[in-house]
Protein backbone atom coordinates (compact mmCIF):
# COMPACT_ATOMS: atom_id res chain seq x y z
CA UNK A 1 0.00 0.00 0.00
CA UNK A 2 1.32 3.02 -1.01
CA UNK A 3 1.47 5.43 1.56
CA UNK A 4 1.11 8.93 -0.74
CA UNK A 5 -2.27 6.98 -1.49
CA UNK A 6 -3.15 6.22 1.87
CA UNK A 7 -6.88 7.93 2.32
CA UNK A 8 -6.42 7.42 6.01
CA UNK A 9 -3.08 9.61 6.02
CA UNK A 10 -4.84 12.95 4.55
CA UNK A 11 -5.63 15.98 6.33
CA UNK A 12 -8.79 16.94 7.24
CA UNK A 13 -10.53 20.38 8.03
CA UNK A 14 -13.26 19.46 10.93
CA UNK A 15 -14.78 23.11 10.38
CA UNK A 16 -12.63 25.74 12.35
CA UNK A 17 -9.26 22.96 13.05
CA UNK A 18 -7.32 20.99 10.81
CA UNK A 19 -6.32 17.49 11.49
CA UNK A 20 -2.99 16.60 10.03
CA UNK A 21 -4.58 12.53 9.05
CA UNK A 22 -7.76 10.94 9.60
CA UNK A 23 -6.64 8.44 11.98
CA UNK A 24 -8.00 9.18 15.23
CA UNK A 25 -7.47 7.53 18.69
CA UNK A 26 -11.17 6.11 20.20
CA UNK A 27 -12.34 7.07 23.57
CA UNK A 28 -11.15 4.06 25.84
CA UNK A 29 -11.45 3.50 29.49
CA UNK A 30 -8.47 2.34 31.29
CA UNK A 31 -8.70 2.93 34.90
CA UNK A 32 -5.66 4.60 35.52
CA UNK A 33 -6.91 7.33 37.41
CA UNK A 34 -6.66 5.60 40.70
CA UNK A 35 -6.89 8.54 42.79
CA UNK A 36 -9.21 9.61 45.95
CA UNK A 37 -10.25 12.88 43.92
CA UNK A 38 -10.85 10.62 40.21
CA UNK A 39 -7.74 13.34 38.57
CA UNK A 40 -5.38 12.43 35.54
CA UNK A 41 -1.82 12.34 36.78
CA UNK A 42 2.06 11.91 34.75
CA UNK A 43 1.19 8.73 33.02
CA UNK A 44 -2.09 10.10 31.31
CA UNK A 45 -0.10 12.97 30.02
CA UNK A 46 2.09 10.46 28.75
CA UNK A 47 0.27 7.97 27.73
CA UNK A 48 -1.95 10.89 24.87
CA UNK A 49 1.34 12.44 24.44
CA UNK A 50 2.76 9.36 23.07
CA UNK A 51 -0.13 9.00 21.09
CA UNK A 52 0.03 12.11 19.55
CA UNK A 53 0.43 11.30 16.02
CA UNK A 54 -3.34 10.50 16.04
CA UNK A 55 -5.31 13.10 13.77
CA UNK A 56 -7.25 13.60 16.81
CA UNK A 57 -7.03 11.76 20.10
CA UNK A 58 -10.54 11.44 21.78
CA UNK A 59 -10.06 10.76 25.34
CA UNK A 60 -11.41 8.34 27.92
CA UNK A 61 -15.04 9.22 28.78
CA UNK A 62 -14.45 11.51 31.98
CA UNK A 63 -17.49 11.94 34.02
CA UNK A 64 -19.21 15.15 34.71
CA UNK A 65 -20.44 15.03 37.90
CA UNK A 66 -19.63 12.56 40.92
CA UNK A 67 -23.37 10.78 40.02
CA UNK A 68 -22.12 9.72 36.70
CA UNK A 69 -19.41 7.21 37.93
CA UNK A 70 -20.14 3.43 36.65
CA UNK A 71 -16.42 1.97 36.83
CA UNK A 72 -13.37 2.28 39.21
CA UNK A 73 -10.50 4.77 38.77
CA UNK A 74 -12.61 7.02 35.83
CA UNK A 75 -11.14 10.50 35.86
CA UNK A 76 -13.88 12.80 36.03
CA UNK A 77 -14.28 16.93 34.64
CA UNK A 78 -16.11 18.80 37.43
CA UNK A 79 -13.39 19.50 39.71
CA UNK A 80 -10.58 22.24 40.04
CA UNK A 81 -8.58 19.50 40.73
CA UNK A 82 -9.52 17.54 38.00
CA UNK A 83 -9.46 20.69 35.37
CA UNK A 84 -5.78 21.07 36.78
CA UNK A 85 -4.41 17.99 36.29
CA UNK A 86 -6.24 17.66 32.56
CA UNK A 87 -4.04 20.92 31.79
CA UNK A 88 -0.78 18.37 31.80
CA UNK A 89 -2.57 16.13 29.55
CA UNK A 90 -3.43 18.79 26.74
CA UNK A 91 -0.26 20.89 27.21
CA UNK A 92 1.56 17.20 26.91
CA UNK A 93 -0.66 16.50 23.78
CA UNK A 94 0.14 19.97 22.44
CA UNK A 95 3.57 19.82 22.66
CA UNK A 96 3.77 16.95 20.92
CA UNK A 97 2.09 18.28 17.63
CA UNK A 98 -1.72 16.73 18.43
CA UNK A 99 -5.16 17.39 19.10
CA UNK A 100 -7.31 16.52 21.87
CA UNK A 101 -10.73 16.21 22.55
CA UNK A 102 -12.47 14.84 25.85
CA UNK A 103 -15.45 12.91 25.98
CA UNK A 104 -18.13 13.80 28.24
CA UNK A 105 -19.78 10.91 30.03
CA UNK A 106 -22.17 10.08 32.50
CA UNK A 107 -22.91 6.27 32.59
CA UNK A 108 -26.68 6.23 34.42
CA UNK A 109 -28.04 3.13 35.14
CA UNK A 110 -25.24 1.31 34.56
CA UNK A 111 -23.67 1.63 37.78
CA UNK A 112 -23.86 0.70 41.80
CA UNK A 113 -25.37 2.01 44.99
CA UNK A 114 -21.25 1.44 46.34
CA UNK A 115 -19.83 4.37 43.57
CA UNK A 116 -23.09 6.87 45.47
CA UNK A 117 -22.97 6.26 49.05
CA UNK A 118 -25.63 4.05 48.85
CA UNK A 119 -27.82 5.94 46.79
CA UNK A 120 -29.73 5.17 43.53
CA UNK A 121 -28.09 5.60 40.01
CA UNK A 122 -30.23 7.58 37.94
CA UNK A 123 -31.97 6.76 34.80
CA UNK A 124 -35.04 8.11 32.41
CA UNK A 125 -36.81 5.28 33.95
CA UNK A 126 -36.95 3.24 36.45
CA UNK A 127 -35.52 -0.32 34.60
CA UNK A 128 -32.74 -2.65 35.88
CA UNK A 129 -30.36 -3.03 32.77
CA UNK A 130 -29.72 -6.36 34.49
CA UNK A 131 -25.59 -6.13 33.72
CA UNK A 132 -22.84 -6.19 35.68
CA UNK A 133 -21.14 -3.10 37.91
CA UNK A 134 -17.39 -3.13 38.48
CA UNK A 135 -16.83 -1.71 41.69
CA UNK A 136 -14.41 -1.43 44.40
CA UNK A 137 -15.83 -4.43 45.31
CA UNK A 138 -15.28 -6.18 42.70
CA UNK A 139 -18.77 -6.67 39.77
CA UNK A 140 -22.26 -6.16 41.70
CA UNK A 141 -25.49 -6.82 39.88
CA UNK A 142 -27.25 -3.29 39.13
CA UNK A 143 -29.74 -2.32 40.71
CA UNK A 144 -32.97 -0.39 39.17
CA UNK A 145 -32.47 2.95 39.24
CA UNK A 146 -34.07 6.05 40.18
CA UNK A 147 -36.45 8.02 37.53
CA UNK A 148 -35.20 10.96 37.29
CA UNK A 149 -37.53 14.46 38.00
CA UNK A 150 -37.62 16.66 35.58
CA UNK A 151 -35.47 19.05 37.33
CA UNK A 152 -32.88 16.54 37.74
CA UNK A 153 -32.49 16.30 33.87
CA UNK A 154 -32.03 20.10 33.65
CA UNK A 155 -29.59 19.52 36.46
CA UNK A 156 -28.02 16.98 34.14
CA UNK A 157 -28.06 19.14 31.00
CA UNK A 158 -26.08 21.96 32.72
CA UNK A 159 -23.48 19.16 34.66
CA UNK A 160 -22.81 18.31 30.62
CA UNK A 161 -22.95 22.38 30.17
CA UNK A 162 -19.94 23.06 33.16
CA UNK A 163 -18.04 19.87 32.25
CA UNK A 164 -17.83 21.51 28.05
CA UNK A 165 -16.94 24.39 29.63
CA UNK A 166 -14.69 22.63 32.20
CA UNK A 167 -12.53 21.28 29.29
CA UNK A 168 -12.36 24.34 26.94
CA UNK A 169 -10.26 25.85 30.44
CA UNK A 170 -8.15 22.76 30.63
CA UNK A 171 -6.89 23.72 27.01
CA UNK A 172 -9.05 20.79 25.01
CA UNK A 173 -9.30 21.35 21.48
CA UNK A 174 -12.67 20.38 21.90
CA UNK A 175 -15.38 17.60 23.53
CA UNK A 176 -17.18 14.74 22.52
CA UNK A 177 -20.31 14.22 23.81
CA UNK A 178 -21.12 10.45 24.99
CA UNK A 179 -24.28 9.80 23.85
CA UNK A 180 -23.69 6.04 22.90
CA UNK A 181 -22.70 2.09 24.63
CA UNK A 182 -25.94 2.26 26.72
CA UNK A 183 -24.92 5.12 28.98
CA UNK A 184 -27.40 7.87 30.14
CA UNK A 185 -28.13 9.75 26.99
CA UNK A 186 -28.43 6.38 25.06
CA UNK A 187 -30.62 5.43 28.02
CA UNK A 188 -33.13 8.39 27.18
CA UNK A 189 -32.90 7.88 23.08
CA UNK A 190 -33.80 4.41 23.61
CA UNK A 191 -37.83 3.40 23.96
CA UNK A 192 -36.76 -0.12 25.60
CA UNK A 193 -35.05 2.18 28.46
CA UNK A 194 -37.43 5.48 28.41
CA UNK A 195 -40.31 5.10 29.10
CA UNK A 196 -41.48 8.18 30.36
CA UNK A 197 -44.75 10.27 29.47
CA UNK A 198 -43.23 13.49 30.23
CA UNK A 199 -41.35 15.99 27.79
CA UNK A 200 -38.14 13.81 27.67
CA UNK A 201 -40.27 10.63 26.82
CA UNK A 202 -42.88 9.17 24.73
CA UNK A 203 -42.04 10.10 21.04
CA UNK A 204 -39.02 9.76 18.76
CA UNK A 205 -38.87 13.58 19.21
CA UNK A 206 -39.12 13.82 23.31
CA UNK A 207 -37.14 10.87 23.73
CA UNK A 208 -33.99 12.50 21.52
CA UNK A 209 -34.70 16.61 23.46
CA UNK A 210 -31.95 15.90 25.75
CA UNK A 211 -29.48 15.09 23.48
CA UNK A 212 -30.04 18.80 21.79
CA UNK A 213 -30.94 20.71 24.69
CA UNK A 214 -27.36 19.89 25.88
CA UNK A 215 -26.07 21.14 22.18
CA UNK A 216 -27.98 24.20 23.02
CA UNK A 217 -26.37 24.79 26.18
CA UNK A 218 -23.00 23.24 25.21
CA UNK A 219 -22.67 25.95 22.49
CA UNK A 220 -22.92 28.88 24.75
CA UNK A 221 -19.61 27.94 26.69
CA UNK A 222 -17.94 27.45 24.02
CA UNK A 223 -17.49 27.16 20.02
CA UNK A 224 -20.37 24.54 18.70
CA UNK A 225 -17.83 23.67 15.91
CA UNK A 226 -15.20 21.60 18.75
CA UNK A 227 -18.43 19.61 19.86
CA UNK A 228 -18.63 16.28 18.17
CA UNK A 229 -21.39 13.64 19.11
CA UNK A 230 -21.23 9.82 19.52
CA UNK A 231 -24.18 7.30 18.93
CA UNK A 232 -24.05 3.78 18.52
CA UNK A 233 -27.09 2.75 16.78
CA UNK A 234 -27.29 -0.87 16.59
CA UNK A 235 -25.46 -1.67 20.22
CA UNK A 236 -28.31 -5.16 21.62
CA UNK A 237 -27.95 -7.34 23.89
CA UNK A 238 -24.89 -5.69 25.87
CA UNK A 239 -24.58 -2.47 28.42
CA UNK A 240 -28.31 -3.31 28.95
CA UNK A 241 -29.62 -2.32 25.39
CA UNK A 242 -31.80 -4.19 22.93
CA UNK A 243 -33.37 -2.49 19.43
CA UNK A 244 -37.34 -2.54 18.30
CA UNK A 245 -38.98 -1.03 15.87
CA UNK A 246 -38.19 2.33 17.56
CA UNK A 247 -34.77 1.70 17.18
CA UNK A 248 -33.45 2.95 13.44
CA UNK A 249 -36.53 5.56 13.44
CA UNK A 250 -35.09 7.36 16.39
CA UNK A 251 -31.60 7.61 14.90
CA UNK A 252 -32.43 8.24 11.82
CA UNK A 253 -34.25 11.68 13.63
CA UNK A 254 -31.33 12.64 15.29
CA UNK A 255 -28.79 12.21 12.49
CA UNK A 256 -30.60 14.14 10.36
CA UNK A 257 -31.30 16.90 13.12
CA UNK A 258 -27.69 16.73 14.41
CA UNK A 259 -26.93 18.55 10.55
CA UNK A 260 -28.43 21.89 12.15
CA UNK A 261 -25.65 21.96 13.99
CA UNK A 262 -22.21 22.79 12.65
CA UNK A 263 -20.55 20.23 14.59
CA UNK A 264 -16.84 18.79 14.34
CA UNK A 265 -17.81 15.63 13.63
CA UNK A 266 -21.08 12.45 13.98
CA UNK A 267 -18.93 9.62 15.54
CA UNK A 268 -21.06 6.21 14.52
CA UNK A 269 -20.30 2.52 15.98
CA UNK A 270 -20.77 -0.13 13.48
CA UNK A 271 -22.62 -3.04 15.20
CA UNK A 272 -20.39 -4.65 18.38
CA UNK A 273 -22.16 -7.59 17.83
CA UNK A 274 -23.97 -9.83 14.76
CA UNK A 275 -27.48 -8.42 14.04
CA UNK A 276 -27.89 -9.25 10.58
CA UNK A 277 -30.91 -11.81 12.07
CA UNK A 278 -32.05 -8.72 14.42
CA UNK A 279 -35.12 -7.44 13.40
CA UNK A 280 -35.06 -3.42 13.69
CA UNK A 281 -31.59 -3.66 13.55
CA UNK A 282 -28.74 -1.81 10.75
CA UNK A 283 -26.19 -4.01 10.26
CA UNK A 284 -23.99 -1.51 8.30
CA UNK A 285 -24.20 1.76 9.80
CA UNK A 286 -21.93 3.64 7.69
CA UNK A 287 -24.05 2.97 4.41
CA UNK A 288 -27.39 3.89 5.81
CA UNK A 289 -26.19 7.20 7.44
CA UNK A 290 -23.54 8.43 5.39
CA UNK A 291 -26.56 9.70 3.18
CA UNK A 292 -28.51 11.27 6.12
CA UNK A 293 -25.50 13.00 7.92
CA UNK A 294 -23.94 16.22 5.67
CA UNK A 295 -20.90 17.18 8.07
CA UNK A 296 -18.16 15.60 8.75
CA UNK A 297 -18.49 11.55 9.79
CA UNK A 298 -16.21 8.94 11.75
CA UNK A 299 -16.90 5.40 11.98
CA UNK A 300 -15.55 2.68 14.75
CA UNK A 301 -15.45 -0.66 15.03
CA UNK A 302 -12.39 -2.83 14.86
CA UNK A 303 -11.27 -1.52 11.57
CA UNK A 304 -8.36 -2.60 9.91
CA UNK A 305 -5.82 -0.03 7.81
CA UNK A 306 -6.82 -1.59 4.53
CA UNK A 307 -11.21 -1.67 5.92
CA UNK A 308 -10.21 1.80 7.07
CA UNK A 309 -8.67 3.22 3.49
CA UNK A 310 -11.33 1.38 1.77
CA UNK A 311 -14.55 2.95 4.00
CA UNK A 312 -12.82 6.40 2.73
CA UNK A 313 -12.28 5.69 -0.66
CA UNK A 314 -15.54 4.09 -1.23
CA UNK A 315 -17.02 7.83 0.70
CA UNK A 316 -18.41 6.05 3.49
CA UNK A 317 -16.82 7.81 6.17
CA UNK A 318 -14.42 10.85 6.36
CA UNK A 319 -12.55 9.70 9.15
CA UNK A 320 -11.61 6.28 11.13
CA UNK A 321 -11.41 5.93 14.93
CA UNK A 322 -9.36 3.18 16.63
CA UNK A 323 -9.17 1.48 19.83
CA UNK A 324 -7.40 -1.51 20.72
CA UNK A 325 -4.91 -0.93 17.84
CA UNK A 326 -3.78 2.46 19.77
CA UNK A 327 -3.42 0.78 22.80
CA UNK A 328 -0.43 -1.28 21.88
CA UNK A 329 0.75 1.33 19.12
CA UNK A 330 1.05 4.41 20.23
CA UNK A 331 2.97 5.41 16.75
CA UNK A 332 -0.25 3.44 14.76
CA UNK A 333 0.19 6.38 11.93
CA UNK A 334 3.95 6.12 11.92
CA UNK A 335 3.17 1.91 11.14
CA UNK A 336 0.59 3.06 9.02
CA UNK A 337 3.03 4.93 6.63
CA UNK A 338 5.36 2.51 6.92
CA UNK A 339 2.79 -0.71 6.69
CA UNK A 340 5.28 -1.81 9.45
CA UNK A 341 4.00 -4.34 11.75
CA UNK A 342 1.58 -4.10 14.53
CA UNK A 343 1.84 -5.26 18.20
CA UNK A 344 -0.80 -6.83 20.00
CA UNK A 345 -2.01 -4.85 22.98
CA UNK A 346 -2.21 -6.95 26.26
CA UNK A 347 -6.02 -7.44 27.49
CA UNK A 348 -5.15 -8.48 30.97
CA UNK A 349 -3.72 -4.91 31.90
CA UNK A 350 -6.30 -2.95 29.63
CA UNK A 351 -7.53 -2.07 33.07
CA UNK A 352 -5.47 -2.58 35.55
CA UNK A 353 -3.34 0.55 37.93
CA UNK A 354 0.18 1.80 36.99
CA UNK A 355 2.03 2.07 33.95
CA UNK A 356 2.33 -1.23 32.85
CA UNK A 357 0.71 -1.97 29.59
CA UNK A 358 -0.09 1.67 29.40
CA UNK A 359 2.69 3.64 28.74
CA UNK A 360 5.61 0.77 28.06
CA UNK A 361 4.41 -0.55 24.65
CA UNK A 362 7.44 0.50 22.47
CA UNK A 363 7.29 2.31 18.79
CA UNK A 364 7.99 0.58 15.65
CA UNK A 365 11.48 2.63 16.04
CA UNK A 366 12.33 1.28 19.68
CA UNK A 367 11.42 -1.73 19.03
CA UNK A 368 13.47 -2.13 15.81
CA UNK A 369 16.47 -0.99 18.15
CA UNK A 370 16.03 -3.47 20.49
CA UNK A 371 15.85 -6.06 18.15
CA UNK A 372 19.22 -4.77 16.57
CA UNK A 373 20.42 -4.95 20.23
CA UNK A 374 19.48 -8.43 20.92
Amino acid sequence: MNMKTQALLMPIDLQDITLKNRVIMAPMTRSRADNADNVVTGIHATYYAQRAGAGLIITEGSQISPQGVGYINTPGIYSDKQVEAWKDVTKAVHTAGGKIFLQLWHVGRISHPDFHNGELPVAPSALNPNEKSYTPEGFKETVVPKAMALDEIKGIINDFKQGAKNAWDAGFDGVEIHSSNGYLLHQFIASTSNVREDAYGDSVEKRARILFDILEAIKTVMPIERVGVRLNPSLHGIFGMTVNDDTLPTFDYIVKKLNDYPLAYLHLSEPFTDVSEVAGAEPNIAKRYRPLYKGNLMINGGFTQEKGNRFLKEGLADMVSYASLYIGNPDLVQRFKVNGPLHQADKATYYTPGAEGYIDYPTLAESQELADKA
